[in-house]
């Protein structure tokens, strides 16, 4: 039903696994890549070590816009949004126009629907899910891009993420930042203690953790506070588990939650989400953790963390440099295990949109989709760019740059996050939908047919039947 959809229907499941399968050969190579200690810049708050003031060389043309002022919304918070307001920087300098960035709360959709009422809408707003694009255009508040900006974009984007950002077959999305949402980061420490490996399978994943279990350490640390950590949990496991295909159509909502494989895959998260004592705090603690917290507990603590491993995407990196932790040498990291006969790949991003259809606003976007401007926040580390034409050699780390590798190499073939292409009052709304009732999954993985027919009933409502 939604746009973002179309780039990926008709692919046969041999390309998919062949693009799954290179990038889960790129991925496994992280930490072997990354053993050196030199790598000081460990990702996150990094300040200017990155070279992050520093003027990149111009590959962008951008209009003069002295005394212009322009508003930028995002839900972005701390190190995230710091290293951004360097970007909107930059292009201050080179503009002459003023940026003012606008922290907005989840979901943003709901943000904007109050600032748009209120007669004073941000000129752009960075928009996490697929979905929210499609409202934003729905509701009559998007914008198209203009022929400057659909040129930058075309320049330095695969197909498949220009179609994403695509509703009606016109440009309305800039897919500024990325990520690759299938990767599981430990505590070198607490693997070396408990004689631990990287797993390649789930059923070496459940080993490894019984290792670390045995050790005295939790395994993993779940930030369940906030639902969509637990939503890209589950679609890793699907997505390995019952394939692209079946992936395509739930996310579609063309089979529906109740289906086997949707059993299937929450019994399987059970098999940790369920296990005593695997869990840091037990359910309870977990659903009290936000994600912030879920990755640096696992990384401070010395010999004793709170947990041996977090999963979550690559931009874990920016929290981990909230601690004394280094990247590639304490903290680690191994791709999603395969569930199925491959490893998943599931990305995630944030698209720039534009509200305000002013020069200023279209040359923000132009901006947002050149690599001169991703190649700034690349540098501070904890970002990644679909943008083509940035070099991976400003990454900070050879850990981001091989993440950032693996995703340019797989081109148009790969699964977007699923909970981002559903409406958001089923995937993107705290406490609604998938997210609520995946919280109240951890709190009791046992009832796999209660949460089966709750996601289905909120889908049903979100979808349109």
């Amino acid at each position: 039903m939604r746009t973002s959809s179309t780039i990926r229907t008709g692919r046969t499941v041999k390309r998919t696994t062949r693009a799954a399968a290179t990038l889960a050969m790129a991925a496994l190579t992280l930490s072997l890549t990354a053993c050196g200690g030199d790598d000081d810049n460990g990702g996150g708050d990094s300040g200017d070590k990155g070279g992050g003031t520093k003027a990149p060389a111009s590959s962008v043309t951008l209009p003069k816009l002295d005394g212009e002022s322009l508003e930028v919304a995002a839900v972005w918070t701390g190190t995230e949004q710091k290293n951004f307001k360097q970007v909107l920087t930059e292009f201050e300098k080179r503009t002459g126009a003023k940026v003012t960035f606008v922290p907005a709360q989840d979901p943003i959709i709901n943000f904007l629907g109050s600032k748009i009422a209120g007669g004073s809408p941000p000129d752009v707003a960075m928009l996490p899910q697929p979905g929210a694009i499609k409202q934003a255009v729905d509701k009559g508040w998007a914008k198209p891009l203009g022929a400057e900006a659909t040129k930058e974009l075309g320049e330095n984007y695969s197909q498949g993420w220009q179609d994403i950002g695509k509703v009606g077959g016109k440009q309305y999305g800039v897919y500024y930042k990325a990520a690759n949402k299938s990767l599981i980061w430990y505590n070198a420490q607490v693997f070396e203690n408990a004689g631990a490996a990287e797993p390649k399978t789930w059923d070496e994943l459940l080993d490894t953790a019984q290792m670390v279990y045995d050790s005295g350490v939790a395994p993993f640390s779940v930030g369940g506070a906030d639902g969509w950590t637990l939503t890209d949990w589950f679609e890793n496991v699907y997505l390995s588990q019952a394939g692209p295909e079946k992936y395509d159509q739930l996310a579609q909502h063309q089979i529906k939650w109740t289906d086997p494989s949707v059993k299937e895959a929450l019994t399987t998260l059970a098999e940790i989400w369920g296990k005593k004592d695997f869990v840091a705090g037990g359910a309870s603690g977990a659903l009290q953790t936000e994600f912030p917290a879920s990755v640096t507990q696992t990384f401070t603590g010395g010999d004793q963390p709170k947990a041996g491993m977090v999963y979550e995407g690559d931009f874990v990196q920016v929290n981990i440099g909230e601690t004394k932790a280094k990247v590639g040498t304490d903290a680690k990291v191994f791709p999603f295990p395969a569930v199925g006969d491959t490893a998943p790949v599931v990305s995630g991003g944030d698209a720039a949109v534009v509200f305000k259809d002013s020069k200023a606003a279209q040359a923000l976007a132009t901006w947002l989709a050149s690599p001169d401007a991703a190649a700034i926040q690349a540098k501070l580390g904890g970002f990644l760019s679909p943008n083509k034409s940035v070099d991976a050699s400003v990454y900070p780390n050879e850990v981001q740059k091989k993440i950032a590798d693996a995703l340019i190499a797989a081109g148009d073939d790969f699964r977007f996050d699923m909970s981002d292409q559903a409406p958001q009052a089923f995937g993107g709304t705290p406490g609604k939908g998938e997210w609520k009732t995946l919280q109240d999954f951890l709190k009791n993985p046992k009832d796999v047919a209660g949460a089966q027919a709750k996601l289905e009933a909120d889908a049903a409502a979100a979808y349109g039947g």
